[in-house]
């Protein structure tokens, strides 16, 4: 037949059931049990088989079912649920701060929309969910990806196989998004000879509206059309036409849609390209380039999430060129000064760094743990030379994750009994968090999803056998491997190689005697290697190929196809969360914060956000913060480590049963990782601090806006700065007594008046082994700086002095001159 198009014809609800529309519309329903219950109870077998999407459930139940239930008292559940819903949102009509605009390239809000790879997205999820809670003002921008992310298949060997599926917009919850007459948004975007053009799905998260762009429509080209179709997609070409879709598009679709925000939030940068065109818009409002640059820094934010320099997206400076080909003139600057932007120098050559462009296009930047803003401080150092390492300006917000996603809801209700009403208002609050009362009806909630893990281990693996054709005894060993009983390790993630997935294995014959001792534990792996990372992909198989090599496939299992909904089975059922990256690795990690909530105890390097978190009483540690001369000395140590741990302090806690049927020491661990876990690495506390950071950008925004001849004059002057000298007067080496140091200090040149108020001469004073002292110097007769200084505390110090010129919008020193 010659197709004309496609019809999707949504059920006829009864009226008593008409509720359930708007709540399949809404992703609230998946943090809210009593809402994701009700449509389990539709049809339990579709549900799972639809990884739980309400609107596919919706349109595939047979009719007659829902007449069935409408006899009975669901219908005045479904109202409930409903009106639970309303007033949710009703309470958060009116908003908190700034207007934000949220860029992320993928969003994990639940197994059923794959526009997620791993960590960064579910992170960006839990990010607008949680600023749902908090009732923020703030939008979400995204891609919606209508090939998604693959789905993971294994060979009996552990070769991975990558397979993708189209997603149906009018299958997911997702709406069109229209103008006031109801026509389809369209925005279009310059590439090579051509205008791509866009157009965007809605996805309701809560009180957050979040918009997912498409190039999908029928007036692009076959190949323009598979520009958004994977998350990730290989290639640097594609890789670029994505990010010019996500952050030019994602600009120019808010235009459209009527939106100005105060404050634009890159989640990492592969938004950044979003700078380039809001400069191209103040640009074209009047403003010199200098001056736009200043007043689009001001109100954006940039989060990085990697640690690792590989992990930062570079292109090639003649494949920015073609693409971006006359952007810089709209931007009011050459070629030269556009580049400058994103500019890194690498050993092979010049790139043009996306990480580089957010940073200097952003007045505000950071990490993701306390240990990622030091790496982040230390790696790009070198956009401000000059500053010292502790001064340049990123700093971090530690993850958390959104509570009501991954706490299991029988647990949610135990807390809840326990905890008082007020945890459940307030979940980032550690005063909420009465984990005393936490004791036998907790252990016997946390024995029946370990229960259930080992059931949904076998049912998985049985089935990822009987699909690889494996014979009848290898599926009936399927369904005995593990003990529910038993200690139980999860242990998933991506497959990166610096996660160190087969760190186990390092000393086999340790790992066997730990096996065969007397204490039964049993491990399940899951997780996925980027389709391009080969090294990844190999650490897969070596960890099949170990497994079975040392006949140990009943009491360590990998699982494939690892999501949102596998992630939250085994961060429910396990006893103990394993991460074992090679610091400083790991950026910051958030499974092992959604395990805590569960009552699972982690057993980690001490990376990410673990180094932070983690205080001798409420989990455990795997060797300490050192740092080894070579990655072979490191992973060795890092194995013994594990090994000591598991064999001298895990098992024997966990095994040390009394007559309740589990151990106390162990109980009483687990009341201190709820303690210190549960408030402090929650994504409402996170949202918390980030809103500050939001009413900054606001501040910041305004006042540059109300300081453009200032920023101009700024900027007319500031090449002076760089022919100013200065000349300081010091004892060098000095023993002190009690008595201050004396040093004086002369600026050599003309200082224009336009930089007089924002020039500084300072003594900078570093004392041996971290601390760092900021002492202004006294402008005295002639010119002449003086300072005297004694050191509040002894010790020994290195002492220098600089002129420093501060930022006139946010006072940071930025430019520095040293003596």
């Amino acid at each position: 037949m010659k197709v004309l198009g496609h019809l999707t014809a949504m059920p006829e609800l009864p009226e008593a059931l008409k509720g359930l529309r708007k709540l399949a519309y809404n992703l609230w329903w998946s943090w809210n049990p009593e809402a994701a219950e009700l449509f389990q109870e539709i049809n339990p077998q579709l549900w799972k088989r639809f990884r739980g999407n309400p609107v596919k459930l919706l349109l595939e139940v047979d009719p007659s079912r829902l007449e069935v239930l409408t006899a009975t008292s669901y219908p005045a559940r479904v109202q409930a649920v409903v009106a639970a819903l309303e007033g949710y949102l009703k309470d958060r009509e009116r908003k908190e701060g700034p207007l934000v605009a949220y860029f992320s390239a993928e969003y994990g809000f639940h197994s059923s929309l794959p526009i997620y790879s791993g960590g960064l997205g579910v992170l960006a999820g839990d990010h607008i969910k949680a600023a749902s809670d908090l009732g923020l003002n703030l939008v979400g921008v995204g891609i919606f990806y209508h090939e998604g992310y693959f789905h993971q298949r294994l060979s009996p060997e552990g070769v991975q196989v990558e397979v993708y599926e189209t997603l149906h917009p009018e299958e997911l919850p997702l709406s069109p998004v229209q103008d006031q007459e109801g026509h389809p948004v369209r925005v279009g975007l310059e590439f090579p000879g051509r205008t791509v053009w866009l157009g965007a799905y809605r996805v309701q998260v809560g009180a957050v509206p979040v918009y997912l762009l498409t190039a999908n429509l029928p007036e692009n080209t076959p190949e323009d059309r598979a520009i958004t179709a994977r998350l990730y997609a290989p290639g640097l070409e594609t890789r670029i036409q994505q990010e010019m879709v996500l952050g030019i598009g994602g600009v120019r679709l808010l235009r459209a849609l009527g939106l100005n925000p105060q404050v634009f939030h890159m989640n990492e940068g592969h938004s950044a390209f979003l700078g380039l065109e809001r400069i191209r818009e103040l640009v074209a409002e009047g403003h010199p380039f200098p001056v736009a640059l200043e007043l689009a820094k001001a109100g954006a934010l940039f989060t990085t999430h990697t640690p690792v320099p590989a992990g930062h997206d570079t292109f090639p400076l003649d494949l920015v060129g073609r693409y971006l080909h006359g952007f810089w003139e709209s931007m009011g600057t050459d070629w030269e000064g556009f580049v400058a932007l994103g500019l890194e120098e690498k050993p092979w050559g010049k790139v043009f760094s996306m990480s580089n462009l957010a940073l200097r296009t952003s007045a505000q930047a950071g990490g993701v743990s306390r240990l990622h803003g030091e790496v982040s401080r230390e790696m790009f150092h070198h956009l401000w030379p000059g500053l010292l390492r502790e001064e340049v300006p990123i700093g971090h917000i530690t993850n958390g994750v959104h509570t009501w996603t991954f706490l299991h809801p029988r647990l949610r209700r135990h807390y809840a009994e326990v905890f008082g009403p007020d945890w459940l208002r307030r979940p980032e609050d550690p005063a909420t968090w009465k984990v005393e009362g936490l004791g036998e009806e907790f252990w016997r909630i946390h024995r029946d999803l370990r229960a259930d893990l080992v059931r949904e281990v076998r049912l998985r693996l049985y089935e990822q056998r009987r699909r690889n054709g494996e014979s009848p005894g290898r599926l009936r060993q399927a369904e005995r491997v593990l003990d529910p009983e038993a200690l139980t390790v999860g242990f998933a993630r991506r497959f990166a190689t610096y996660k160190r997935a087969v760190l186990l294995f390092k000393d086999p014959e340790r790992l066997l005697k730990l096996l065969q001792g007397p204490y039964p534990v049993q491990f399940v792996f899951a997780g996925k290697a980027h389709p391009k990372d080969e090294p990844g992909k190999a650490y897969l198989q070596e960890l099949v190929a170990r497994i079975k090599e040392y006949g140990l496939e009943d009491r360590m299992v990998v699982l494939e196809d690892y999501d949102m909904y596998l992630a939250r089975v085994l961060v429910h059922g396990s006893d103990v969360w394993l991460n074992t990256p090679r610091r400083p690795m790991e950026a910051s990690g958030t499974s092992g914060m959604k395990a805590a909530l569960n009552g699972v105890l982690n057993l980690s390097v001490l990376d990410g956000w673990w180094a932070e978190a983690y205080n001798g009483k409420n989990g455990f540690a795997i060797g300490d913060d050192r740092v080894y001369e070579n990655e072979e000395a490191q992973d060795m140590a890092d194995a013994q480590a594990l090994y000591d741990v598991l064999e001298g302090e895990v098992l024997p806690l966990f095994y040390a049963k009394g007559p309740e049927g589990y151990s106390s020491g162990w109980l009483s661990m687990v009341h201190e990782s709820l303690r210190t876990v549960g408030p402090r690495f929650s994504a409402a506390r996170m949202v918390g601090e980030y809103l500050r950071l939001y009413r900054q950008g606001q501040v910041w925004a305004e006042s540059a806006r109300g300081h453009e001849r200032v920023l101009q004059a700024f900027h007319r002057a500031f090449p002076a700065f760089y022919t100013l000298g200065l000349r300081a007067e010091a004892p060098g080496d000095l023993t002190l007594n009690g008595e201050p140091v004396q040093v004086w200090a002369y600026v050599e040149g003309e200082i224009p008046e336009a930089l007089r108020p924002f020039l500084e001469v300072q003594l900078v004073v570093r004392r041996s082994g971290g601390g760092l002292e900021l002492v202004p110097m006294t402008q005295g007769e002639g010119g002449r700086y003086a300072v005297s200084y004694r050191p509040s505390r002894p010790g020994s110090y290195a002492y220098g002095v600089r002129l420093a010129l501060r930022h006139p919008i946010t006072g940071r020193v930025e430019w520095v001159r040293w003596a």
